[in-house]
């Protein structure tokens, strides 16, 4: 297979990365294994092995290692094997996508059809909304909320902040991002993408969205700071807006968050029955119950459904809605810290880069990173193949797009 092939496979896979998730978990599995396999092969062929000894591999090679200590200390070994041997796939997929942007230097054509994609998928949702059916007609099952081509499950604005910020960034990093003209079609996308996630109904990710556009544009160096401060005013007009429109929404986010928190009449009930306030009660019973190493990674469902009238507090489900306390239930303190500990390290280590080098896309990628770890707000489950694969795909490009950070700069590796 000659080079130019070679690319133009390349860049298939990682072109219907997008498509892949939307189909589902088995197709999105499949090609993320492709594209990790077909890295691994040219890898071999180059004997380009020095990656191995870099910093970033190695801690998050360690990692791996500490999921297959998690499944010895498990309740259920069988339940959380299969989901901690699963993560050697993400880290063969930060390496191919360290490999294809240090090996190709143009992506233009993989970003283009992405953001062909979630343009579709946003039009989708509008649709829906205003119609009560999407194009391929879901919709009913979920009532108002906004489901689009997910079918049976509300996650669509979670699947929008996967990519809408790389996009952002991408559009930036244009070679003509200095005119006007990218910052006026860049800030239109960002309502109508902000307006898409308001009208989803999906309250948390509209919150990150706002926090992660917050992000990009006040921290994109590219831009006057007077762009800044109208891009934001513009943000929260346009969502009180949408909010104040929707009887609907009125109701998901003033009756039953904002008017229970400030009226004291209702704050006792709110707090003893609201949803979320009983899963965080939950995750950290489990957590006080297994304070060193947890339950075991995706055993919280185990513990939580087979005590549920034994042990005060247990709200029985998947995972408690919330990543910190999901992370202490199901990995303790001791996995919590070594995890996290080495993720943060990693952010940390090349925001400066981020910042200096005004590598947009990857300030796009940091915007995603960091709205995952807001506290407080409910979120799916960190490990679960849709939230780990949107994460794993930023987290790359984060440090793959920059080459003081990639992992195949050889400068970095025998420093």
């Amino acid at each position: 297979m000659n080079k130019e092939i070679k690319f133009k496979f390349m860049t298939f896979l990682f072109s219907i990365l997008p498509i892949s998730i939307i189909i589902g978990q088995a197709i999105s599995l499949i090609n993320v294994l492709l594209i990790s396999i077909f890295v691994i092969i040219e890898i071999i062929r180059s004997k380009k092995y020095y990656f191995l000894k870099n910093i970033t591999f190695i801690l998050l090679f360690g990692i791996f290692l500490y999921l297959l200590f998690n499944t010895y200390i498990s309740l259920d070994k069988n339940m959380s094997f299969l989901r901690n041997i699963g993560f050697l796939r993400f880290i063969l997929l930060f390496v191919a996508i360290n490999y294809f942007f240090y090996i190709y230097k143009n992506q233009n054509f993989y970003f283009k059809i992405w953001t062909v994609v979630i343009l579709i998928v946003i039009l989708d949702s509008y649709i829906e909304y205003i119609f009560g059916k999407n194009i391929l007609g879901f919709g009913e099952e979920y009532g108002e909320r906004v489901v689009s081509f997910f079918k049976d499950e509300p996650i669509v604005a979670g699947y929008l902040n996967g990519f809408f910020f790389l996009i952002l960034g991408y559009l930036f990093n244009n070679k003509n991002s200095q005119n006007n003209k990218i910052f006026i079609v860049c800030f239109i996308l960002s309502l109508i993408f902000l307006v898409c996630v308001s009208i989803t109904g999906e309250r948390s990710n509209t919150i990150k969205a706002i926090i992660g556009l917050t992000i990009f544009f006040f921290l994109n160096n590219k831009l006057r700071i007077k762009y800044r401060v109208i891009t934001l005013i513009c943000m929260i007009i346009t969502v009180v807006i949408v909010i104040s429109n929707s009887d609907y929404l009125k109701y998901r986010y003033y009756e039953n968050i904002i008017n229970p928190i400030i009226n004291s009449d209702k704050r006792e009930k709110f707090l003893s029955n609201n949803i979320y306030i009983n899963h965080y009660k939950s995750g950290y019973a489990v957590f006080k119950n297994y304070p060193l190493f947890g339950v075991g990674n995706k055993n919280y469902r185990i513990e939580t459904n087979n005590n549920r009238f034994t042990k005060k507090n247990y709200f029985p489900d998947t995972h408690p809605h919330q990543i910190y306390l999901e992370f202490l239930s199901e990995h303790g303190i001791f996995g919590t810290v070594f995890f996290l500990s080495i993720i943060f390290f990693l952010i940390l280590k090349n925001i400066k880069s981020c910042i200096v080098s005004k590598n947009l896309l990857q300030l796009g990628a940091l915007s995603f990173i960091f709205i995952n770890f807001l506290p407080i707000l409910p979120s799916g489950a960190f490990f679960s193949d849709f939230n780990i694969t949107l994460f794993f795909i930023n987290f790359s490009i984060f440090i793959a797009c920059n080459p003081s950070s990639n992992i195949f700069n050889r400068k970095i590796v025998d420093r």
